[in-house]
């Protein structure tokens, strides 16, 4: 399992912090961002069943009515 490494830094402002935030994640490969995801889905879903280990599909039906 991936793990993240500890990383400290020092901000003067929230808009300072909040730019290096941007860049940081701008920085990363498509791939080092799906596996972030890939975490924050398995840190949600904590289950042990087959249907926790894939996203939740969902399909609606909207019938219009024409006026």
């Amino acid at each position: 399992m991936w793990r993240m490494k500890p990383v400290v830094a020092k901000f003067r402002t929230h808009q300072e912090a909040e730019q290096a935030t941007r860049e940081y994640y701008r920085r990363l490969t498509p791939a080092e961002r799906l596996e972030i995801l890939f975490q924050l889905r398995d840190m949600h879903h904590k289950g042990d069943d087959a249907a926790s280990g894939r996203l939740a599909r969902v399909y609606r039906i909207a019938q219009l009515k024409r006026g």
